[in-house]
């Protein structure tokens, strides 16, 4: 058997699984067939059926930790992807209290089930298990999104994930006071893949957690290297996003300033950009964990603000000290009156609690003109610049700077 991350390849014959051992994991079968096998107490070996391409196999190990009931063994050349018992897990917990019911309860009888009834024969009646398991799997998009899952493990660390850099601008001076860390992946086969695609499919894997860390180092070293080149004397900040399972995470807030000290970047010139589904979902660990952030000096951000249905009840709950207005309501703002008061409102009711406000998806200077007589701080968006990488913001940069010493 040879392995590549959380894809494992074996050959025809090979035994994939053996009845009665221990296993922490269950497999999608990506490509080629298995058969089942299962050994009565009198020694003989009775076949269950086979299982192809789009169904599932080794599903119990994932529930409980019983032994495995059935010997799974390879009849052609097999590419499996990996669920783990731990992935599973880690998705029941974070499922609707109902969902981790129901669930539990089915694969317990289920279990409960197999290992008191003898199954020799299915019924022509009904659908093979195979049939109904590749239907659910189709319906799911399960295969698509273990293989994105899968990839995007693989892809952190290396050069397919990138960040690119959306500069935030200071309405008042002109000039560039921060900027946005944006994931960017691009995948070797499949090129430029959506941050909208595969943000929820991190998230829900949970591999979201690594990929912040690994985004969180990286923008404090782009951020050393950017005010080392372009020759700021003062102080610029870097805005990163974080999820909801980053706030799971015991080790939080001793992994940020673990990155904090490696790459010797004061506190307070980092925002940790949230959205207000966290602060919705785990309200109790959020407050404790941002307050804790606060004290430590850096600075904490609301993403998409005014998009919640409780956004004003939070506000002095948490210790927030910046919104960033969404920028559907910044689109819409100069034709629509209802979005032009909001606007207004968000930036006065912001500055009175002597919060921050950033603008985002400024795209035109008429926006941007508005929105810096309403009072607002900060604007992000095309009309200043798109994200690019390193390099180019950094290059975008120190013209912008020579710009202004000789106008």
């Amino acid at each position: 058997m040879e392995a590549n991350q959380t894809r494992k390849i074996y050959k025809a014959g090979d035994i994939i699984m053996r009845q009665g051992d221990q296993g922490d994991a269950a497999y999608i079968i990506e490509k080629g067939q298995v058969e089942i096998l299962i050994e009565k107490a009198n020694g003989l070996v009775q076949r269950m059926g086979t299982r192809g391409p789009g169904t599932i196999i080794g599903e119990m190990a994932i529930v409980d930790s019983e032994p495995r009931i059935a010997t799974i063994k390879a009849v052609e050349d097999c590419s499996l992807l990996e669920i783990t018992k731990s992935d599973f897990h880690r998705r029941l917990k974070t499922a609707d209290p109902v969902m981790q019911l129901i669930t539990q309860v089915i694969l317990t009888r289920y279990r409960d089930m197999l290992t008191r009834v003898a199954i020799l024969k299915e019924s022509a009646t009904y659908p093979t298990p195979e049939d109904l398991e590749r239907s659910y799997l189709e319906q799911l998009n399960t295969v698509e999104t273990v293989t994105m899952a899968n990839d995007f493990r693989a892809a952190i660390g290396t050069d397919q994930l990138t960040l690119h850099y959306q500069p935030i601008m200071n309405l008042a001076t002109g000039q560039v006071d921060g900027f946005e860390a944006l994931m960017r992946w691009n995948h070797p086969e499949k090129g430029p893949i959506s941050p909208a695609v595969f943000i929820p499919v991190a998230e829900d894997t949970g591999l979201i957690v690594e990929a912040s860390r690994w985004a969180l180092r990286e923008a404090c070293r782009a951020l050393r290297r950017i005010e080392g080149r372009v020759g700021f004397d003062r102080d610029l900040f870097m805005s990163v996003n974080f999820s909801s399972s980053d706030f799971a995470e015991e080790n939080f807030l001793d992994q940020i300033y673990t990155i904090l000290s490696e790459t010797d970047v004061a506190p307070h010139k980092i925002h940790l950009e949230i959205t207000e589904r966290l602060l919705m979902n785990q309200p109790q660990n959020a407050k404790e964990t941002l307050g804790m952030c606060r004290k430590a000096g850096l600075g904490i951000s609301i993403d998409d603000f005014g998009t919640g249905y409780s956004s004003l009840s939070y506000l002095h709950y948490y210790p927030i000290d910046t919104l960033k207005i969404d920028q559907s309501f910044i689109r819409n703002m100069l034709q629509d009156d209802t979005s032009m008061e909001l606007v207004k409102s968000i930036i006065g009711l912001g500055t009175n609690m002597n919060m921050k406000i950033i603008a985002e998806g400024v795209e035109h200077a008429e926006e941007a003109a508005f929105l810096k007589t309403m009072g607002c701080h900060m604007a992000q968006g095309y009309h200043f610049s798109r994200p690019h990488a390193e390099k180019e913001i950094t290059d975008k940069l120190i013209e912008w700077s020579q710009a202004k010493k000789t106008a």
